[in-house]
């Protein structure tokens, strides 16, 4: 979600906007918004968040659009209020192994459903968690920057692997890598997996990453030969899209957000578990399906550049500020 403000609100103010947004962390090297930082509490620290935002006066703006964390803002004077729901906390709790994580997601879920009676426009970013609230009633998908995230240069010597997100629970990192182990590397010699996450990983033919910077990331996208990203639930997954757009093949597990961004597999493949290792070593070992998996990638990133995601926010934002195209006009609110 914080990724998301953030190259949507560079967006905005590179369309002569002026934006402010409020958050625990502050702003990024390459932020060219303003910045609120609200101090994050010692416990509860989503909620406290929200709970804080109750002392901000966001009267003198054109508009807010808050992407998570607005719950508590009930009887606060307001702009023209607009909530992006990134995903659904409902269908996370669904998802969520352990009793803990269940019940705090069920909290949020019900903080979640709260916003349809506060915010004047309801967005989400897929189909897919537009069924879990049925209040929204308009959809504006997740955005990528297609000038950074573009295919280019060479492929790298060996076959590649691309994996970008968290070891455990619902992105199965730990699944890929052990299938990886086990099928693909015996069976596509000198193959290595790349890993992009926290969680510091090793074994023959695997080379992690860490963290990376948005250069080395895109750098890692076009030389990659396949991306894959199992997840077991997926709201949206923007990882898919920077893909496509770097011009990788994706492969996916058919969860609700990538078969709704994958097109139901007409832009990717989805197989189920128990296919995933042979379809992956189908894609390493066979060039011209690699090479339709691309283009079939590329032409459906286009569904996602910045500036048609600002159109279509602009056309929200407007009714507020009729006829302008240079002011203050939007607040971003919950860049984790």
């Amino acid at each position: 979600m914080g990724y998301q403000v953030h190259y949507l609100a560079n967006a905005l103010v590179q369309r002569g906007h002026s934006v402010t947004v409020f958050s625990q962390t502050g702003g990024s090297e390459d932020s060219l918004y303003n910045t609120v930082v609200v101090p994050p509490g010692k416990r509860l620290r989503t909620f406290s968040f929200a709970w804080d935002l109750r002392g901000y006066d966001f009267s003198g703006f054109d508009v807010l659009n808050a992407h998570g964390d607005d719950w508590f803002l009930w009887g606060r004077k307001r702009p023209r209020h607009i909530h992006t729901f990134h995903g659904s906390c409902m269908a996370e709790m669904l998802h969520a192994k352990g009793l803990t994580a269940k019940l705090r997601m069920g909290a949020l879920a019900l903080c979640e459903y709260s916003c349809c009676f506060l915010a004047d426009e309801l967005v989400a970013v897929s189909e897919n968690t537009r069924r879990y609230i049925p209040m929204v009633k308009r959809v504006i998908p997740n955005g990528v920057d297609l000038g950074a995230f573009s295919p280019g240069g060479e492929k790298s010597a060996a076959p590649s692997l691309l994996f970008v997100g968290t070891m455990t629970n619902r992105k199965r990192g730990a699944m890929l890598l052990e299938l990886f182990n086990r099928e693909i590397r015996p069976r596509v010699p000198g193959a290595e997996f790349w890993a992009v996450c926290e969680e510091p990983v090793s074994g023959e033919g695997v080379h992690w990453f860490g963290r990376v910077p948005k250069e080395k990331l895109t750098d890692l996208y076009r030389r990659a030969w396949v991306f894959c990203l199992p997840s077991t639930y997926e709201g949206f997954g923007v990882p898919y899209i920077e893909a496509m757009a770097s011009g990788v093949p994706v492969v996916a597990s058919p969860n609700v957000g990538a078969r709704e961004v994958l097109q139901e597999g007409a832009s990717g493949l989805l197989p189920v578990d128990a296919e995933l290792g042979n379809t992956i070593i189908r894609v390493l070992t066979d060039a011209e399906l690699r090479a339709k998996l691309r283009a079939a990638g590329l032409n459906r990133s286009l569904d996602f550049g910045w500036d048609r995601v600002c159109s279509l926010y602009e056309a929200l934002y407007a009714p507020c500020a009729p006829g302008t195209e240079s002011q203050a006009m939007n607040i971003a609110i919950g860049r984790p």
